[in-house]
């Protein structure tokens, strides 16, 4: 039985292997510009998609040429005359729907295939894992419109993925960086070959489902859990807490008795 995807006005979902579900932002006539009706939806489908059992990775990319570019500048026209409570209100909402995706309890893989910025790049941030395209490119030029980095997460995940030295080159300049740099820099994990991102993106992810499901997602908690950690005795504690649980379930010994036999393992969520 496949999953529930959906059906969205800017988010094209699909299913295109077992538990795998790619979501495309699909605003191609705006290059997939972000408005209050698509974080509203990305919201809706983390929470749609979170809680089936069969879930087991989601892609994240955008339709044509492009990853996205933050919010739409057509939109963005009207934010000034909100008022703070106002735009408090927006602000919240877009970082709820942002803060969904990254809660995922399944990896989530961005397969940025073009411009990434603003709101854009802190998406990309908030997966666990980002591809990238030749044509990709990274943006986080707040400063340049008058606003501050520390927008939806981004100064919080960048500094942690990149490091603050590099962090503050990209912030303070406002420049663009294009994919081999990121990926010098450790921004995204690889870059594909022209028109092989989404291949790859897939690839990944059938990599990930022939794990067993508790052991991604228990490690995923932990993993991020630990980003925030207090002390490594902290960590430790969730660690052993996990690694307890995950005993009690049917995976660990399917993957023993597989190894026994010496074929693939089967693997349930329960």
């Amino acid at each position: 039985m496949g999953i529930d995807l959906g059906t969205y006005e800017t988010l094209l979902l699909d299913e295109p292997a077992p538990g795998v579900v790619v979501i495309t932002l699909n605003r191609p006539e705006r290059h997939n510009a972000m408005t209050m009706t698509m974080f509203a939806e990305l919201e809706d489908a983390a929470h749609t998609l979170g809680p089936q059992d069969a879930l087991r990775v989601v892609i994240v990319t955008g339709a044509g040429d492009t990853f996205c570019p933050g919010y739409d500048l057509d939109a963005a026209a009207d934010l000034p005359a909100l008022g703070a409570l106002g735009m408090l209100k927006q602000q919240d909402r877009a970082a709820r729907s942002l803060l969904a995706v990254r809660s995922l309890r399944v990896p989530v893989i961005a397969a940025v295939n073009g411009a990434a910025a603003g709101g854009g790049l802190a998406l990309a941030l908030a997966a666990d894992i980002r591809l990238a395209s030749p044509q990709a490119r990274f943006n986080a030029a707040f400063a340049r419109i008058g606003l501050s980095a520390g927008d939806l997460g981004c100064s919080w995940l960048l500094t942690r993925l990149i490091g603050p030295a590099r962090t503050n080159d990209f912030v303070f300049t406002g420049r663009m960086v294009l994919a081999e740099e990121a990926l010098a820099w450790g921004l995204v994990n690889s870059m594909s070959e022209p028109d092989a991102l989404l291949d790859d993106a897939l690839a990944l992810a059938a990599s990930v489902v022939a794990n067993s499901p508790g052991g991604v997602e228990l490690s995923k908690r932990a993993l991020q859990a630990n980003m925030e950690a207090a002390s490594y005795a902290a960590a430790i504690e969730l660690e052993n807490r996990g690694q307890a649980l995950l005993t009690r379930t049917t995976d660990m010994a399917e993957a023993v008795a597989a190894f026994t036999e010496k074929r693939p393992p089967v693997f349930r969520r329960q």
